[in-house]
């Protein structure tokens, strides 16, 4: 991903939504928004995926993880021989380590430099980390946005996308009307100023380029190649989750596909770990924009939980003296 807002228990209908644009070159072969099953084994992951290199720019398994990555914009230090920074999300989706090991093995595995975001729900945990000397920094609830710089750095295109999302959940009804929004502002083309623009070591034209949401270059090679959405909505004690990818060639085609999934993301719980066993899971349908497209994946079986108000797990200080102030409606 290159652009991504994000909002985790920041609204009660709503305690999870991402909105992220991918951008590549269009030579590079992808597939689209599906389950695959990783080479190297464990759980199947819902993503598009990288077919040069393997991996995914971002994904989530049933079982409750869920990571998206970044680059992080610096010519000057590319390696041209690193690995790819795609294998990085199904290595953490895996779920064979803790956070801490994790983190420790792929901070000094060389690759270029990234951003990583990942969740891991059953745990009641999500951290974003860059390969850059900074340790993990445990996310709470609130909106956050990421580009190709650190966490919240205000970029133009960061800002405007983090207010846009603020505002759609502020208004929105309906996982129709909240994706109508997010996708609506994931397609502006609007450039930054000369005077707004980072200094990140490309030439200034190329950074007013890749100062808008939706990015196309001038001759059609480079530019956003999907556009997706992760809405977490809350139906009754339930939780259903939608995913929605809208792929861009380079003609300028563009793609529907939707899946989603009961009961997810799964529940921490403060006395018990839950148990989640992933069901066979279902085949994503696909569609021209102009059409609805859905496809439904099984949902994950839970154990008997403890009921909890939120998504993330309270710091250990702060579960003594819980906070009773209503989240926004």
């Amino acid at each position: 991903m290159c652009l991504v807002a994000l909002a985790i228990d920041h609204n009660r209908r709503f305690p999870l939504v991402i909105a992220a644009n991918r951008d590549e070159y269009f030579r590079r072969p992808s597939a689209r928004l599906a389950w695959w099953t990783p080479e190297a084994g464990g759980p199947a992951i819902l993503s598009g995926r990288d077919l040069e290199s393997g991996g995914t720019w971002m994904g989530l398994t049933a079982e409750g993880r869920l990571a998206l990555v970044t680059n992080i914009r610096a010519p000057s230090t590319i390696d041209a021989n690193a690995p790819s920074r795609g294998r990085i999300v199904p290595d953490w989706l895996s779920g064979r380590e803790r956070t801490d090991r994790f983190w420790m093995r792929t901070a000094l595995s060389g690759y270029n430099g990234f951003n990583l975001v990942a969740f891991d729900f059953r745990q009641g945990e999500c951290f974003w980390a860059a390969n850059n000397g900074q340790y993990p920094l445990r996310l709470d609830r609130g909106v956050h946005g990421l580009s190709n710089a650190a966490l919240d750095t205000p970029w133009p295109k960061v800002e405007t996308l983090k207010s846009r999302l603020q505002a759609a959940l502020d208004v929105s009804s309906s996982v129709d009307t909240l994706s109508v929004q997010l996708f609506a502002a994931l397609a502006d083309r609007t450039e930054a100023g000369d005077e707004q623009l980072p200094e990140t070591g490309v030439p200034q034209e190329v950074e007013r380029m890749l100062s808008s949401a939706f990015i196309r270059s001038a001759d059609g090679n480079y530019g956003t190649r999907c556009s997706t959405l992760i809405i977490t909505e809350k139906v009754n004690r339930h939780l259903i989750t939608h995913v929605l990818e809208r792929s861009f060639s380079a003609s300028g085609v563009a793609l529907l596909r939707r899946s989603m999934i009961k009961n997810w993301p799964p529940r921490y719980s403060l006395e018990e770990e839950a148990t989640f066993k992933p069901s066979e899971q279902g085949v994503v349908s696909e569609t021209e924009l102009s059409a609805d497209a859905t496809a439904v994946a099984p949902p994950p079986v839970a154990a008997k939980r403890t009921r909890v108000r939120s998504l993330l797990k309270p710091e250990p200080s702060k579960r003594r003296k819980r906070n009773t102030a209503p989240m926004p409606l």
